[in-house]
């Protein structure tokens, strides 16, 4: 339960509109082709805000997929796949949102300094997800990385939003992809979001729309050339 229910509700509502948002976003397609703009690794100057709020948001739970949005201003937020107990046990899909942003400036006297705000609570809408479709998921999203992301392209530092990707160890970062099977996977992204945010009932038809979109993924990394 929150200390702050409207502060969090609010918090809630942008954190999911700003991973909606990916997706409505324009465009950004080279000439040439799609170029994700998306790089292996942590970016420069990211890594201690990036690793709080993933630790943060798994609350030791162990993610095999997760997707961090770091947002130049407001609250991040996340989405992650965990596995079940058993192997065919259904998977815990969790979107989660901090309370605050957890990386804020601190002011006093002498000026002020980063700090990293850990010790807070979090708002976690989480919903089953059948194991079948959440192995898919991870399998899909990590040949898709691997194969549209070069080994030795590493990601780049940005002064605006961040994403962090992290499937089975593999880290891609970078700005939102709007091309490609980086598109596929935004829609994906924003497929799960509204999942664990709605009632069971309305959660098939979104298992159903992940199930069909990872099959487009698929005709797309069979017909992709190499980066």
């Amino acid at each position: 339960m929150s200390r702050h229910p409207r502060r969090v509700c609010v918090s809630h509502r942008l954190a999911r509109l700003g991973l909606a948002a990916l997706l409505v976003a324009p465009l950004a397609q080279a000439a040439d082709g799609c170029t994700l703009p998306l790089g292996r690794g942590w970016p420069p100057a990211t890594e201690n805000h990036g690793s709080a709020v993933e630790q943060l948001l798994a609350a030791k739970a162990e993610p095999r997929l997760s997707l961090t949005l770091l947002p130049t201003r407001g609250t991040e937020s996340g989405l992650l796949l965990i596995p079940g107990a058993a192997a065919d046990a259904d998977w815990t899909l969790r979107h989660a949102v901090p309370n605050e942003r957890v990386q804020s400036w601190s002011r006093s006297r002498g000026g002020g300094a980063l700090e990293l705000r850990v010790d807070q609570e979090v708002d976690n809408e989480e919903a089953p997800i059948p194991a079948e479709l959440a192995q898919r998921l991870v399998a899909g999203w990590k040949r898709a990385l691997e194969q549209a992301v070069p080994a030795d392209k590493a990601a780049e530092f940005r002064d605006s939003e961040q994403l962090l990707f992290v499937v089975d160890g593999l880290r891609v970062s970078g700005a939102r992809p709007g091309c490609g099977v980086g598109e596929t996977l935004m829609e994906q992204a924003s497929l799960l979001t509204e999942a664990a945010n709605e009632s069971a009932g309305k959660r098939e038809r979104r298992w159903r729309a992940l199930g069909e979109s990872l099959d487009e993924l698929e005709r797309q990394l069979q017909a992709a050339p190499a980066p």
